[in-house]
This record gives C-alpha cells, sequence and structure tokens, in this order.
C-alpha cells in the first residue's frame, strides 16, 4: 500500500503559516525591549511592553488555529516556540520587573516562581486535552503589575509569591481563555477591556492610584479565577 502524500498549500497560506509563526516570536523581542525598560528604570513603559507581550500570546493561537500552521508547516513546531516565548514573558521578564520594582523583600524570592514554572512548563499534562491549565498558570506578568500597583509591601509581595508558586503544584484547572468552549465570546470581550484598563494604569500609575481604576480591574482574575472553579472542577484531582 502506497504511503498517502502529503497535502499541498498555496504559497499564501504558507507564508500566512510563517507570518503566525514570526508573530509569536516578536513576543520575545518585545520582552526584550521591557527588560531594557526596567534596566533604564522605566518601569511604566517595561509594564505597557509587558501587556504587548501578553496580548500577542493572546491571539496568536486562534490565528494559528485559523491558519492551520500545523498542517501547512508540520516540520515546525509551534507549540514549542510558544512555549519557550511564554516562559521568558511570563516568567523571566516578571521576576525582573518585580526586582527592579521592589515588590520584594530579596531578589532571591524569584527563584520559587522560576523553579515552579519551569517545572509547571515541563509537564506533559500542563495543557490538558479539554483544553484547561493543569495547576496556577505562571501568570507572574499580571502578578508583577498587581503587586507595582498596588503598591504592596516587599513583605506582602513576598508572600504572594510564594504561595501562587506553590499552586503551580497544585493540580487545579485553569481555564485556557482562547479555547474556552462555554463563555466564550464574554470571557473575549472582558479579556480585551481588562487590558485596555490595565494600559491605561499602567501608563499613569500615579493617577490610576488616586482613583479605583485598579481595584476594579480586579474584577476580572476575579472573574477568571471563578470560571476556572466552575467549568475547571476544582475537586477533581490529577489522574495518575
Amino acid at each position: 500500500m502506497s504511503a498517502t502524500p502529503a497535502p499541498e498549500f498555496t504559497a499564501g497560506r504558507v507564508l500566512l503559516a510563517w507570518g503566525v509563526h514570526l508573530f509569536t516570536a516578536t513576543g520575545a523581542v518585545v520582552g526584550v525591549a521591557a527588560l531594557v525598560a526596567i534596566a533604564s528604570g522605566d518601569l511604566s513603559q517595561a509594564a505597557l511592553l509587558i501587556l504587548i507581550a501578553l496580548f500577542i500570546d493572546a491571539v496568536d493561537g486562534s490565528m494559528a488555529r485559523a491558519v492551520g500552521v500545523a498542517e501547512v508547516l508540520p516540520g515546525f513546531d509551534g507549540r514549542r516556540l510558544d512555549d519557550m516565548v511564554d516562559f521568558f514573558n511570563y516568567v523571566l521578564v516578571p521576576a525582573v520587573f518585580m526586582v527592579g520594582a521592589g515588590s520584594l523583600v530579596h531578589w532571591s524570592v524569584v527563584a520559587f516562581p522560576v523553579l515552579a514554572s519551569a517545572y509547571g512548563f515541563s509537564l506533559a499534562d500542563a495543557k490538558t486535552e479539554d483544553d484547561f491549565f493543569l495547576g496556577f498558570p505562571s501568570y507572574w506578568n499580571v502578578v508583577a503589575l498587581y503587586l507595582w500597583l498596588l503598591d504592596l509591601s516587599p513583605t506582602a509581595g513576598s508572600l504572594v509569591l510564594l504561595v501562587l508558586a506553590g499552586f503551580v503544584f497544585v493540580p487545579l484547572k485553569y481555564i485556557y481563555p482562547s479555547k474556552l468552549r462555554v463563555l466564550y465570546r464574554t470571557t473575549g470581550v472582558l479579556s480585551l477591556l481588562w487590558l485596555i484598563g490595565m494600559a491605561w494604569c499602567v501608563s499613569d500609575p500615579a493617577r490610576a492610584a488616586q482613583g479605583y481604576a485598579v481595584k476594579l480591574s480586579l474584577l476580572y482574575p476575579i472573574y477568571y479565577v471563578g470560571l476556572s472553579l466552575w467549568i475547571g472542577g476544582w475537586h477533581r484531582a490529577r489522574e495518575s
């Protein structure tokens, strides 16, 4: 029996597929720019760049599925690329940001989220077959921004990091917003509104601190956790 020939795709679709991968990889460049901003002491610019990288990651998966990059470019591992960029932007860049912002009692505290996330990213079931994250999904970029915007004490910030690092090892399911099977559009709209609101807050943190913008923005993380609790089945343990 002869092997089934591989499907052929138009040059335009191949270019689109490479373009999606390039878009994903651009997130790492944005992360480097954020590190440069941190080194120069411009935390507001760094925070905005962190949000831009978050936006790139939020939409590149949908773009990849729309183009069908896995079928068009089967020899290129887009998931590995995404994981590398995510570890950089969700773990390493925020770790440096928290140190630069003085959010921790000592820089070494970032070892806990970095090591925990290295473990989390390496799990075969870090992303479950039914499209959830298993264990705290290393949203250290979001944590870093809130520690800074809420002006928490270094002691409080360090405790938050230690607790959340521990939750990386707790097999609870957290929603994967771009792959939700219920409330997809609602969550997408709320995510966009949160991103816009956070961009305004980090662009003028002093003004945002005078009002309720930062505290109101916490409604979205509360919604995220609540939805994870509801449809993620937190009462279920990881299957052996």
